[in-house]
């Protein structure tokens, strides 16, 4: 089967939750015996990595390569306000015009808003393959804390909704997003695919499992408002106890707290010192407004870790009370509460919780079994 697979970009070339699955969809799908024709964007200014890079990144020095690699620089930052949305345009006819025909292809898989010129053509009359999209979290049409945030998903809203409603096929993490969409766009139920996110075999922790005294939290992530750093902060601040906190990611000076039990060790882009860091803790936290499914939960799990999230998007498929604690978003309350439960909580049972989040990444969101699925559907359209 021949997938045209569309991103804004794959890491580690590009940075983010949405190119991590990108990756491993392109990775994943071409184990299965697809022939993946890759086109993914790296940031205006930064070099262009080269076909061999990709591959090596995707399948390390074996013989396995993607069918093809189209690599494009997304458009230059602008200064108007709409400026993303433009370029998003914009690259998505660029990628359009990197093909002379689409007929080698049984179907276009496409990330955000890369096939954004392609639904219009088909909309007027072209002959092109069955188009998914897949929008990670539809965070515009989640609930929002500030103006600014408002203010940019009033500007996305409009677009996301014309693309899934005019795509043939939306693919959604099941939970929340799936309610989301079939109550904000108007579509057919039948032509929504649920397909959660996955974790490659090599990220499941073999090692014993063993727990901190005191203990250990970890965030990973951007330090934007949509993650719940404000309100994260505010409940380290008050919080008491005995307790180590660690933050991995770009966390600027001035949103970091002065203290000896908290530790900031920067944008990390090794998956070796993530996961050095992930199994030197106890807990995960990933306070957020609003997600799709993030990958560093599902990162936190394969490695033995309890779960503390708000439950926003699909995050519910991920997190129970079985491997951790869910938590309503935007409520500093619950997540000092979650906090101070975590840090009372037993080693036994908090042993328990981290050994569940390893069965539950083992029985229900490895790539291979995930893709397998994915692959059957496709191939099911294309039919």
């Amino acid at each position: 089967m021949n997938i045209l697979l569309l991103t804004d970009g794959i890491t580690p070339f590009v940075t983010g939750g949405m190119q991590r699955h990108s990756a491993n969809l392109a990775k994943h799908l071409t184990l299965q015996g697809a022939k993946v024709t890759l086109v993914h964007c790296v940031a205006f200014g930064d070099s262009l990595p080269k076909e061999d890079d990709v591959n090596i990144e995707l399948f390390g020095n074996s013989d396995q390569k993607l069918h093809k690699i189209i690599t494009l620089h997304f458009p230059k930052k602008g200064i108007m306000v709409g400026h993303y949305l433009s370029n998003s345009y914009a690259h998505s006819k660029e990628i359009f015009n990197q093909f002379r025909d689409f007929s080698e292809f049984d179907f276009i898989y496409a990330k955000g808003f890369t096939a954004w010129y392609f639904i219009e053509q088909k909309r007027k009359g072209m002959n092109l393959p069955p188009i998914g999209v897949k929008f990670h979290g539809y965070e515009m049409f989640q609930e929002l804390n500030s103006i600014s945030q408002k203010l940019k998903a009033f500007l996305l809203k409009g677009p996301t909704k014309w693309n899934n409603e005019n795509a043939d096929y939306i693919f959604s993490y099941g939970g929340k997003i799936t309610d989301l969409i079939l109550k904000t766009f108007n579509v057919d139920k039948n032509n929504v695919f649920e397909f959660t996110s996955g974790i490659d075999n090599e990220w499941i922790r073999e090692e014993e499992l063993q727990s901190n005294s005191p203990v250990r939290f970890v965030f990973v992530g951007r330090a934007e408002e949509r993650k719940g750093i404000k309100e994260l902060n505010k409940a380290l601040q008050k919080i008491e106890g005995d307790f180590n906190f660690h933050f991995v990611g770009n966390i600027p000076k001035e949103q970091q707290i002065t203290s000896n039990k908290i530790t900031y060790h920067g944008e990390l882009k090794n998956k070796k010192e993530i996961i050095k860091i992930l199994d030197q803790s106890d807990v995960l936290v990933c306070p957020s407004h609003s997600e799709g499914m993030p990958n560093v939960i599902l990162e936190g799990m394969a490695r033995g870790l309890a779960i503390l999230a708000t439950d926003v998007g699909a995050v519910e498929k991920l997190v129970n009370d079985e491997n951790g604690m869910l938590i309503p978003p935007l409520n500093q309350g619950n997540l000092e509460n979650g906090l101070i439960n975590f840090i009372k909580m037993p080693n036994n049972k908090l042993l328990e919780l981290k050994q569940k989040s390893i069965e539950k990444t083992k029985n229900n969101y490895l790539w291979k079994k995930i893709t397998t699925q994915l692959m059957a559907t496709l191939e099911n359209i294309a039919e």
